[in-house]
């Protein structure tokens, strides 16, 4: 049973105009650690005035940082970025008390978050806009790229780190001003990154940071000084902020779930594919939008390939995340776990075989489930198309190649593929046809380097311009177009 009561945990700050304060809410949202129940902190329900102070906080800082020049604010971030790497280890252990993953994959997922920084610190070439001398006698033109505004920023339990990461540091390089609303979840994580930043000498009103849940989500959509709004969460979510935002003229990139297949042929290295597909599914427990959840077995592949995964996940390590033994931790709290385990009882209720169950880790202390492998799953049942986010994988035994394409472009979400072969007509095929935005030939998972966009697809994105790369330097700023006689 948990240590500490609720009223003992302390209540997580905000930060508004350059300062931490706490809320004057007395609505509060328990923070667990996963791996014992225990409730770690408290996170607060801002109040309308709250959300209203950060958002006019930001919207005051923006005249004088916009004008800062694109060099001086890459050096704000190179500094950001040299504080993270120092104190990456800090972080990591934040971000695995809060969230329950081990802390080896909390500082890979901070990796993945710093080199969006580094990106970003390369603001001054990707900000450039065009020239054209003479478009007609004497007559000039040439484009230039501005900052939008105020922008918001709505990230999930499942990345605390390097979802948010993904957003201010490219909204803050390209001009703009940011409120963040970090998961009610996990906010510890999100709060150390902002005291970094804030130690990088970020002025004040620049980044904000308020709590809260859904209410305070909607009041920084519908609030008439934001004028762009970045989330991350379920298609759902997704769905209903882009058509929230999008109805009022804001600039909206939604990123939903997923239900990601990866595709073994009878030629995949199986050595190779085994451990990609363990990683994949059960890595950071199944949490992620890139995890691999369906697995398509080609025709005699079958059998092997799932004698190999059940003994592969059986060895895995359950533990806190804490503790450098452990492979795979808790979910982030009851609700999931039993949300996770409630698609182990549907899966055999739609008629799939239980190749190893994970049911039997309920009974440990905290919110565990041990990774669970479901084989001859039935297309089109809901455990192979609901997003269960957990570590709960199953098979599907498809004849062919064109069985197997069919199974993936049948998916109302587009997030990833992979494809598990030597083939390279297979591979070619497998690329051109596939309907998803982010592929893997022989990787597990398919996330693309900080550089380039984060492509989602269908139901698992919603807006034109998506995360990361140069499409999130496009999202964050507006085009100019002057036409001059000189």
């Amino acid at each position: 049973m948990p240590s500490t009561s609720a009223a003992q945990a302390p209540t997580n700050p905000q930060f508004v105009s350059g300062k931490w304060s706490p809320s004057t809410s007395e609505e509060t949202l328990d923070v667990f650690n996963p791996a014992t129940g225990e409730v770690i902190s408290r996170t607060p329900l801002a109040r309308v005035e709250e959300v209203d102070a950060a958002v006019a906080a930001a919207k005051a800082a923006f005249p004088s940082w916009r004008k800062v020049p694109p060099p001086e604010r890459a050096r704000y971030l190179f500094r950001y970025r040299d504080l993270l790497v120092r104190y990456s280890d800090d972080i990591a252990r934040i971000t695995s008390r809060e969230h329950g993953k081990t802390v080896a994959d909390a500082k890979g997922s901070l990796q993945r978050g710093i080199e969006v920084v580094e990106f970003a610190c390369g603001i001054p070439t990707l900000m450039m806009g065009e020239c054209l001398e003479d478009v007609s006698a004497g007559i000039d033109t040439r484009s230039i790229r501005q900052p939008l505004g105020v922008c918001v920023g709505v990230t999930p339990f499942n990345f605390p780190v390097m979802i948010p990461l993904w957003m201010f540091p490219l909204a803050l390089a390209c001009g703009n001003t940011f409120v963040l609303k970090p998961s009610e979840k996990v906010p510890q994580s999100a709060i150390r990154l902002v005291e970094l930043l804030h130690e990088a000498g970020i002025p004040e009103g620049v980044i904000n940071v308020v709590h809260g849940a859904t209410p305070q989500v909607e009041q920084l959509i519908d609030h008439p000084d934001v004028r762009a709004v970045s989330i991350v969460g379920s298609s759902e979510a997704a769905a209903a902020v882009y058509a929230r935002a999008a109805a009022q003229g804001k600039r909206v990139q939604a990123l939903g779930g997923a239900k990601n297949h990866l595709v073994v042929m009878p030629d995949a290295d199986l050595d190779l594919a085994t451990e990609a597909i363990i990683a994949s599914a059960f890595g950071s427990t199944g949490q992620r939008c890139m995890a691999g959840s369906v697995v398509d077995a080609v025709g005699s592949v079958g059998d092997e390939l799932v004698e190999r995964l059940r003994r592969r996940a059986a060895s895995l390590r359950l533990g806190p995340g804490d503790d450098e033994t452990t492979e795979m931790g808790p979910l982030v709290n009851r609700a999931q776990r039993d949300r996770a385990a409630g698609y182990i009882d549907l899966g055999l209720e739609e008629g799939a075989k239980l190749v190893l169950d994970g049911r039997k880790e309920i009974a440990r202390e905290g919110f565990f489930l041990g990774p669970t492998l479901l084989d001859e799953v039935k297309p089109g049942s809901r455990v192979s198309r609901d997003e269960i986010f957990g570590p709960v994988l199953s098979v599907i035994r498809p004849k062919n190649l064109d069985e197997a394409l069919e199974l993936v472009n049948a998916s109302p979400k587009g997030n990833g593929a992979v494809i598990f072969t030597r083939d390279a007509g297979t591979i070619r095929r497998f690329c051109m046809e596939v309907e998803a935005g982010m592929i893997g030939v022989n990787v597990g998972v398919p996330a693309p380097m900080a550089f380039f966009p984060f492509a989602g697809w269908k139901g698992s994105f919603f807006g034109d311009l998506h995360t990361t790369g140069k499409d999130g330097v496009r999202f964050y700023t507006e085009q100019k177009v002057i036409t001059s006689r000189v």
